[in-house]
């Protein structure tokens, strides 16, 4: 399925199959916030370090599924390939989007 989304979030994902740090991590504000496994993780460098350890240990890639809308917040469904047991998975990716910035992610189920 082909799903249009806004530059930072189809930025993100392009970068995050190719496992490009700098690249995913470029769509973010510097103040960003990201929800994953139970963590929060706060600020450009706090989000570094999660995708690092993240893509080293999971080398997931993602195939956008689908995605709805509401204001600056999107949800995307990805089914998401990689090294953990259950793949691949579908997983949803809550973006809140502030100045055409990733301001929030949270990644659940």
């Amino acid at each position: 399925m082909s799903v249009k989304l806004p530059q930072p979030l189809a930025s993100y994902f392009a970068a995050k199959n190719r496992h490009d740090i700098d690249g995913m991590l470029a769509p973010f504000s510097s103040d960003a916030e990201v929800r994953d496994e139970g963590e929060t993780h706060q600020g450009s460098a706090a989000i570094r370090d999660w995708m690092e350890a993240t893509t080293r240990k999971y080398r997931v890639t993602v195939e956008v599924a689908g995605a709805t809308v509401n204001g600056e917040a999107w949800r995307v469904a990805g089914i998401v390939s990689g090294n953990f047991p259950g793949s691949p998975a579908t997983l949803h990716y809550h973006f809140t989007l502030t100045d055409d910035r990733i301001a929030r992610l949270e990644i659940g189920s």
